[in-house]
């Protein structure tokens, strides 16, 4: 099959590798004609995958016509905040029959839409039927390593899921299907601020016992959240919402896990900005999470004081004092 990555990051970079792995005709556009020059002659993303060996097979492009030519399977994996941009130019050039994956996580600011939603919008009506999220515990390090790794592809239809995990599943990368898109994607979204808080508690020396009530609750409001927006909530005990939560709140190869410990032992949010080459995709999740549970008027106290934390200046050990003496209530309901 052919199939277009858009997107150069490490997620793409990696995911391109596999394509490549698979036996697939594999196009990786990059947005930076230097990233893109390098890979052509190192056979190596240094900015963002480093120490990776790249198939000579993958051609890297800058033109976004050259790498979707004919592509039969297109891989979206830029930032969530340019993924309209993007992908509105890129709609011109995929094929009205190609499927359609998106592995980026995240809410749109503006519309507060998940990016399969985002997509349905800019894309051709025969294509925006055949988006599928791609979620789950998946560093981009450990998966271009080939370390074994589960992960989910949903869509609305179920035959179009399982076109996109045939495509991708080989033996160190498994895919399950499913029809839950909703929960799968808002998953991928609510997790990125949570590991945000738990690098903060991390980095106060909060312990242990805090980490897990953290994770646990966090749990509690991606589910409330889910539920609220017709998501099945078994979805949240699978690989897309707890597995993936724990992945990115203790694995340290997460970068919102580092932001959070940066902020938690006393660095400034915009200092942390300044010297990353990509935002960590939380700093922007938890305003529009935050955002989204106030539309839907659903009850998020943790994504509450994340957002205050990162946009409102307000300390970590107040946020904490002011979870820890909320009304009490029962554990169990939504």
């Amino acid at each position: 099959m052919r199939v277009a990555v858009v997107g150069g990051g490490a997620w793409g970079t990696a995911l391109a590798r596999l394509m490549a792995g698979n036996k697939h005709e594999t196009r990786l556009w990059v947005y930076e004609p230097e990233v893109a020059a390098v890979i052509r002659e190192r056979r190596e993303n240094p900015m963002y995958l480093p120490g990776v060996t790249l198939d000579p097979a993958i051609l890297p492009t800058t033109d976004l016509a050259e790498a979707l030519a004919g592509a039969e399977l297109v891989l979206s994996v830029v930032p969530s905040h340019v993924v309209r941009s993007v992908m509105t130019e890129a709609a011109r050039y995929i094929e009205k029959d190609a499927l359609l994956v998106t592995g980026t996580k995240g809410i749109e600011d503006e519309t507060l839409l998940t990016m399969s939603g985002v997509l349905a919008e800019v894309m051709p009506a025969e294509v925006g039927r055949r988006v599928v999220a791609l979620s789950g515990p998946s560093f981009a390090g450990e998966v271009a390593a080939e370390v074994p790794t589960a992960v989910v592809a949903a869509a609305h239809d179920l035959r179009v899921a399982e076109a996109a995990q045939q495509a991708l599943a080989n033996d160190y990368f498994r895919v399950y299907s499913q029809t839950d898109i909703v929960g799968v994607e808002l998953g991928g979204a609510v997790k990125n601020p949570m590991a945000i808080a738990v690098g903060i508690a991390d980095g106060m020396n909060l312990g242990l016992n805090t980490r897990a009530a953290i994770i646990t609750r966090g749990l509690a409001e991606m589910a409330r959240l889910g539920v609220r927006m017709g998501a099945n909530p078994m979805t949240f005990a699978g690989l897309a919402g707890l597995g993936d939560l724990v992945l990115t709140c203790t694995g340290d190869l997460s970068r919102n896990r580092q932001v959070g410990l940066r902020i938690g032992r006393g660095e400034k949010l915009s200092e942390i900005v300044a010297e990353q080459k990509s935002v960590a995709e939380g700093v922007k999740n938890a305003a529009t999470v935050f955002k989204l549970a106030q539309k839907m008027e659903v009850s998020m106290p943790i994504i509450e004081q994340i957002y205050l934390m990162l946009y409102a200046e307000k300390s970590p050990k107040l946020a904490v004092h002011d979870l820890m003496t909320r009304r009490l209530r029962s554990e169990i309901g939504l």
